[in-house]
Formats: C-alpha cells, sequence, structure tokens
C-alpha cells in the first residue's frame, strides 16, 4: 500500500527541472521520464520511468 502524502503537480516539477538542470541532456532525461509518468498516468515520477527511457537517452548520447 502507497503512503498518501504531498505531491507536487507535473507542470511544477518539469519547470522546476528545467530551471535548475544546467546540461541539456539532464533536462531532456528528466522530460523523457516526465512524459513516461503521463503515459502511464502516474501522479509521481519514480527511478521506473527513467529506467524506462534509458534505452532512448544511450542511443541519443
Amino acid at each position: 500500500m502507497e503512503e498518501e502524502g504531498p505531491s507536487f503537480r507535473k507542470e511544477l516539477v518539469n519547470k522546476l527541472l528545467y530551471l535548475h538542470f544546467k546540461d541539456d541532456r539532464c533536462k531532456e532525461a528528466a522530460a523523457r521520464a516526465i512524459r513516461q509518468a503521463q503515459a502511464e498516468d502516474q501522479e509521481k515520477v519514480d527511478i521506473e520511468q527513467f529506467e524506462k527511457v534509458l534505452p532512448q537517452l544511450l542511443l541519443d548520447f
């Protein structure tokens, strides 16, 4: 059972990531993980979303 606690709006997380990641590759990885979470109707981005986009990222870099 997942704990119910505070969470952030996806738009806010996306904006913060873009403002604070200086490396464009980090921005792209975060954005892809966010899109993956949205596609899965998840409220939070988790390591699982990063793992799912990792093959795409490896091909890009």
